[in-house]
């Protein structure tokens, strides 16, 4: 079968890569257009991108794909490779219809979430954030809305009391790489059974935001954990420690404690107790302009006053 490949981020890769470990027939990627990073601003490929190259797929970077020269090119070369299928995992454009109805089977979609719960760009930072005890992955049939095509297969995992959205991301890749292989093969088979969604049970994850950030030590220590975890690595939960601001990559729940809301009740654990009388524990932490790192090293280098309150 040919297959055209459309992703760009670290959580598309590992669906690439399964493609080409078991022998597909990847014809092309398409991935966003290098962007500059770095404080010297280098124009640095996404990592989508990395991987066909190394492995001598031609890679395909239009701006757009709706309209204008990269558009027209774009679906000239779509329609000239004639694709069986083509799959799409976390590319960051929205495809418009004639590229939907090119493949001779399906354009078919991995998305991180157990649909029709989290559509949309956020769904494993706002599964953590909205404290879910599961998530999975599910692959569906791409239709003009946002996430809304028909189901195919998904896989269910536990959310750890403490996993953080960034290790979430790296487990729910794998299995999205798994179960996209397993769809794969249903459509080879002609097994699929496409399950409409049901829009009464559907929830929107918007992309996050810096105003997202900063902890609201009222609020009750479930919460604050959530936010933690979720927020990591980016953009981050913060607080005001002294005048300055610290990042919280990581926490635990540290039970009933003693002290007001945003209280340090033990300064050699790092305990800070929260609105509702339960306490979190700072586990990972990042000063202002130094470098992330294990509260317990933080501590071993900056004296924190027991009764100090983080705002």
């Amino acid at each position: 079968m040919n297959i055209i490949f459309m992703g760009t981020p670290d959580f598309a890769v590992p669906c690439l890569k399964a493609l080409i470990d078991s022998g597909e027939n990847v014809t092309a990627v398409f991935t966003q257009p290098d962007k500059p990073k770095g404080r010297g601003y280098k124009l640095t490929p996404p990592p989508v991108k990395v991987l066909a190259v190394e492995n001598n797929i031609p890679v395909y970077q239009p701006q757009s794909l709706k309209k204008g020269e990269d558009a027209e090119e774009a679906l000239r070369v779509i329609n000239e490779i004639a694709p069986d299928i083509i799959i799409v995992v976390a590319y960051g454009k929205i495809l418009p219809k004639e590229i939907l109805d090119a493949p001779k089977y399906h354009c078919i979609n991995v998305h991180a979430s157990l649909l029709p719960k989290y559509r949309g760009a956020g769904p494993i930072q706002w599964s953590v954030l909205n404290g879910e005890k599961t998530t999975g992955v599910t692959t569906m049939l791409m239709a003009e809305g946002l996430d809304t095509g028909d189901m195919l297969l998904s896989e269910e995992t536990e959310i750890g009391v403490d996993e953080t959205a960034s290790e979430l991301h790296d487990r729910l890749s794998e299995i999205g790489a798994k179960v996209m292989l397993d769809t794969i093969k249903a459509v080879k088979d002609g097994n699929l059974s496409p399950k409409k969604q049901n829009d009464d049970e559907s929830s929107y994850s918007p992309m996050l935001s810096k105003e997202l950030c900063p902890i609201d030590f009222t609020k009750s220590a479930q919460e604050i954990h959530n936010q933690i975890r979720g927020l990591s690595d980016w953009p981050c939960a913060t607080a005001i420690l002294g005048e300055k601001k610290i990042k919280i990559y990581k926490s635990s729940l540290a039970g009933k404690v003693n002290g007001s809301a945003g209280e340090i009740v033990d300064e050699k654990k790092f305990v800070v107790a929260c609105g509702d009388g339960n306490g979190i524990i700072v586990r990972e932490i990042q000063a202002e302009g130094g470098k992330r790192m294990a509260a317990a090293d933080y501590l071993r280098g900056n004296r924190i006053e027991k009764g100090t309150i983080l705002n």
